[in-house]
């Protein structure tokens, strides 16, 4: 059996809301591309759905991200030295995970993303942000930091930014910066999390076809084309359309993909 023709038209378009997504409001495309891929595979009658859709997601990341870090990096707003101390742990974390999530049965991994997608969509539509408390922890605070980061963002199958922003934004970085180093940090926990959902699904019985591990590579290689011809087109529309508005309308979007994931 082959890849459905109409499963990778679906994909290509899921990519090129991805795209738009990231450029208008700077959120990475995993809340929508999981559920979205979860739909897709199981009209396509596949088996280990929900691990295929979350590492398919974390592999979409690793090409996203680059040149997310590319555009950051050239303005100054990436704190490499934060970056730095973060990775170690966020590695370890993703790759923690990724395991976890392999133990978890499909309807178990469901749940779990679809609690976190409507705790998201809680904050984004009531425009949550933590106030500055404190400066960043010492070497072990920020290992553990981005253990945790790491490990959540591996098992939903996001960049991280959900995370990551809140917490150095909390440490009193400035909003700018904290951004810029959160989509540095997706980097490490895309290819950490996509590298454990390789492996992990590596051997696992009834994979469909086109598929490595948890990675299905066709619906890969479409998402990532159009998400990155798409974000500059969100990026250009950013400056001309509210934030505030699209931001909400996105949350609704969360508010019915967790619905559907949930229900």
């Amino acid at each position: 059996m082959g890849v459905p023709p109409e499963l990778l038209l679906w994909a290509a378009l899921l990519g090129v809301f991805a795209g738009l997504a990231a450029g208008l409001l700077g959120v990475g495309g995993g809340l929508v591309i999981v559920p979205v891929l979860a739909m897709l595979f199981t009209a396509a009658g596949y088996d280990h759905v929900m691990h295929l859709a979350v590492g398919t997601s974390l592999a979409t990341i690793v090409f996203t991200s680059l040149s997310s870090v590319r555009a950051h990096h050239r303005h100054g707003a990436v704190r490499w030295p934060v970056f730095r101390r973060l990775t170690p742990g966020i590695v370890i974390g993703a790759l923690a995970g990724a395991a976890i999530a392999d133990r978890l049965p499909g309807d178990r991994l469901r749940l779990v993303f679809g609690l976190f997608e409507l705790w998201v969509a809680v904050q984004m539509s009531l425009d949550i942000r933590p106030a500055p408390h404190r400066g960043l922890p010492g070497p072990v605070g920020m290992s553990l930091a981005g253990f945790v980061i790491g490990g959540v963002s591996a098992i939903v199958g996001i960049g991280g930014g959900t995370l990551t922003v809140p917490f150095l934004v909390w440490c009193n970085v400035a909003m700018r910066q904290a951004v810029a180093t959160s989509a540095a940090c997706g980097l490490p926990i895309a290819l950490a999390g996509s590298l454990g959902f390789l492996v992990t699904g590596w051997d696992a019985p009834g994979r469909p076809p086109g598929s490595l591990g948890y990675l299905h590579l066709p619906a890969l290689g479409a998402i990532v084309v159009t998400s990155m011809l798409a974000a500059p087109w969100g990026a250009r529309l950013a400056h001309r359309l509210p934030a505030r508005t699209l931001k909400r309308i996105f949350a609704l979007l969360l508010f019915a993909l967790a619905a559907k994931m949930l229900a």
